[in-house]
């Protein structure tokens, strides 16, 4: 399985950006994902996922200002982002498989892609 990242960039604070990721290869298993990030010197974060059921969970710092979504006929994940603020930069990676009902992160990670929101 590969993911695909894309939408990363620049924008200026107060800002939107949505990152997008695609499955491709053998994603009949694939049904959950989500979205990390890590920024410089800071341990990687769960900034949203969504399961099995449709059930989402957010970082507490992007609540009210991100949103997931995902189409699971496409195997894709994507994170629309308001009102960005500076620290929100980060490589943000995707991460998606199968929900085994054991947490919030899944078998396959994407490339990381670069959302860096100036002041």
């Amino acid at each position: 399985v590969q993911l695909q990242a894309s939408g990363g960039g620049l924008v200026q604070a107060g800002g939107s950006l949505a990152l997008s990721c695609a499955a491709s290869g053998n994603t009949y298993s694939i049904n959950a994902g989500g979205w990390y990030r890590q920024a410089p010197g800071k341990r990687r974060e769960l900034v949203a996922a969504v399961n099995l059921n449709g059930n989402t969970k957010y970082a507490d710092s992007v609540k009210g200002r991100f949103t997931i979504s995902r189409d699971n006929a496409k195997k894709t994940v994507h994170l629309q982002m308001n009102s960005l603020k500076p620290e929100d930069t980060a490589v943000y990676y995707c991460n998606q498989g199968p929900d085994y009902g054991m947490g919030w992160e899944y078998d396959y990670w994407g490339q990381g892609t670069l959302v860096t929101v100036s002041s």
